[in-house]
Parts: C-alpha cells; sequence; structure tokens
C-alpha cells in the first residue's frame, strides 16, 4: 500500500527548514516518488533539494511567484517536460496575519487572498490540464481550522475566509474532474507544531491549548500521513472531502 514509485509529487511551500512542506516531502520521498518542490524562497528550497538529493532521491526545486501566472505556466511545462506528468499536487502554500477586522486594509485581504486561494487556483488550473490527459491525479489542498470554524488558532478573518474558499473550491473542482480520475481533497489542520506555533508567546499559547482536548498541538507528521493517504491510489473513491486534523478543537 501507498506506493509512490515513479510517481510526480509536486508540493508547494516546500522552502521551510522546518515546514510541513519539507515533512510532506520526506513522507512522499520514504514511498518511492520523485519530488518537486517549489517555494519564494530560494536559499530554502535548495537545502530541502539538496538534502533529499544527498538520501538518493530524485528531486528538483522551483523558485517563483505563485501569485504570478506566467511564473505558474512556466513551472509546469518545465516539469512536465523534465518528468513527462505529474501524478500528485500538494497545495501547502501559504501566509497568514494576526490582525482585527477593525484594523485590516483591503490591501491586507487582498494579500492572504492573493496567495491563499488565487495562486492556488491558478497551479492547480495549470496542473489539471496535466493530470486530464494523464486521466489520473491527485490533489491535496492544505485548508486550515481556522476556514472551519472561524479562527482561534492564528491569522485574522482574511485568513480564515481564504481557507474556507480553498474548502468551497475543492469541492466544485471535484465535480469537474472526477471523470478524469482526479480526486481533490483538503487537511484542514489545528494547532500544528510549526515556527508559527513557536512564535506564540505563552500568554497566547495557553487559551489555544487550553481548547484542544488532547491538550498539545498537532506534530507535521501526523498532518502528512493524511496527505500521503488521500494523495495514495487507494484513496481513489475519495473526492471533494476535507479531514480534519485538530486534536478535537473543531469537530463536525
Amino acid at each position: 500500500m501507498f506506493d509512490f514509485t515513479d510517481q510526480v509529487v509536486l508540493i508547494t511551500g516546500s522552502g521551510s527548514p522546518r515546514g510541513m512542506g519539507r515533512v510532506f516531502a520526506h513522507a512522499f520521498a520514504k514511498l518511492g516518488a520523485k519530488l518537486v518542490l517549489c517555494d519564494i524562497n530560494q536559499q530554502g528550497i535548495d537545502a530541502n533539494v539538496k538534502e533529499l538529493q544527498d538520501m538518493g532521491v530524485q528531486a528538483i526545486g522551483y523558485t517563483g511567484d505563485l501569485t504570478n501566472e506566467a511564473d505558474v505556466d512556466a513551472m509546469v511545462n518545465d516539469i512536465v517536460e523534465k518528468f513527462g506528468r505529474i501524478d500528485v499536487l500538494v497545495n501547502n502554500a501559504g501566509i497568514s496575519q494576526k490582525v482585527t477586522v477593525a484594523d485590516m486594509t483591503l490591501s491586507d485581504m487582498k494579500r492572504i487572498f492573493s496567495v491563499n486561494m488565487f495562486g492556488l487556483f491558478m497551479l492547480t488550473k495549470k496542473v489539471c490540464e496535466v493530470m486530464k490527459k494523464q486521466n489520473y491525479g491527485r490533489i491535496v489542498h492544505l485548508s486550515s481550522v481556522s476556514g472551519k470554524r472561524g479562527g482561534g488558532v492564528f491569522g485574522g478573518a482574511h485568513y480564515s475566509a481564504s481557507k474556507a474558499a480553498v474548502l468551497g473550491f475543492s469541492k466544485n473542482l471535484a465535480r469537474e474532474v472526477s471523470a478524469y480520475g482526479i480526486t481533490t481533497n483538503c487537511v484542514c489542520p489545528g494547532l500544528i507544531n510549526t515556527d508559527i506555533w513557536k512564535s506564540m508567546s505563552p500568554e497566547q499559547a495557553k487559551p489555544v491549548i487550553d481548547a484542544i482536548p488532547m491538550g498539545r498541538p498537532g506534530e507535521p507528521e501526523e498532518v502528512a500521513a493524511a496527505v500521503v493517504f488521500l494523495a495514495s491510489k487507494e484513496a481513489s473513491y475519495i473526492t471533494g472531502e476535507e479531514i480534519d486534523i485538530n486534536g478535537g478543537s473543531h469537530m463536525d
């Protein structure tokens, strides 16, 4: 089960040394995948790609602006030229901002949506063109518990709204592409033990932890397990779905 041998897996937002994108890449690498990492952070991408290559994994990296359609098109075209296909897309790239609606500006709203929704849309649309020709594909979007319950972890209303938009987008896309053997699903992490969590002060962290029945943040590896499952051939009859990974902080 969960064999990704010779499958090409594209993961956005994978340039952080301690972020979920890197953990996702290692999870897929252990299962035989060829990795394509993408991030705006050139230094981070270079380091993470080298780490995978040193392990004997076939991996390449791209830096570019996912909100720039020309960058997106060039990257996808180059991946197809190099590998001939894209089997899995993990839309992990995202940004946040801690701000109240009263202090939020229209520029703030546009900036968050530009990455979290518009960039995701452009890349997904382009990759779907490739997957339709293959009659196969797996797309996994990173939404958030904030998109389901309206914040309460980190970020403002614009972040919650953008992550809620991802859920609706994925469900509608599922209706359009399922006939081509493509599934599109979301994972909705709660508080996860990444740099964002570590940047919170003890005063900020306590009420968040207190609201989690399990009493702790999740680990990136716990999110990776769900992402790998949804990206697998074994998940072939699951589409338009969302998996909550939040220790019980939100249940529906």
